[in-house]
């Protein structure tokens, strides 16, 4: 029995500290262009704080975040009335456990936890590793946004 209560104890302290390398991973890549409290810089790049959650609602949002993550984006988009046209690069270079610890920090930080759809399942590695053999473009990454009604 006691065993097991330190087995529990360390799988609770693991799930701290990948939560921690979400806002570290976060604050390394992604805070120069969306901000340190994502809150995005005008014209270049959106903000992340109540919009991120709006883009994993079904399946396919999820995807293409993921694909996001991973290629990139690339073309003009509206987010909440504003236009923005930065260049996001992908981050492809990173491993899968990291994007996923990066993209449930975004959805889970600044309150868009509570804009997340009921019943809502983090992401992990394995939504990451079978789009990497996709191979799209930032371009292409724009394009399946439009056609999902995302812009």
């Amino acid at each position: 029995m006691k065993s097991l209560c330190v087995v529990l104890a360390a799988f609770s302290l693991l799930g701290g500290a990948l939560a921690q390398s979400g806002a570290v991973l976060y604050q390394q890549n992604c805070a120069f262009c969306h901000g340190e409290k994502g809150l995005g810089r005008t014209g270049a790049f959106p903000p992340l704080v109540e919009h991120a959650p709006t883009l994993v609602q079904n399946n396919e949002g999820r995807s293409y975040v993921a694909q996001l993550l991973l290629y990139g984006l690339q073309g003009e988009l509206v987010v909440k009335g504003q236009r923005y046209n930065g260049v996001m690069a992908p981050f492809s270079h990173l491993k899968d456990e990291e994007l996923a610890a990066i993209l449930n920090y975004v959805l889970t930080a600044w309150g868009n936890d509570k804009l997340l759809p009921q019943g809502f399942k983090p992401f992990t590695a394995a939504d990451f590793t079978p789009l990497r053999s996709t191979r799209l473009t930032p371009a292409q990454v724009m394009a399946q946004r439009i056609r999902l009604g995302l812009r």
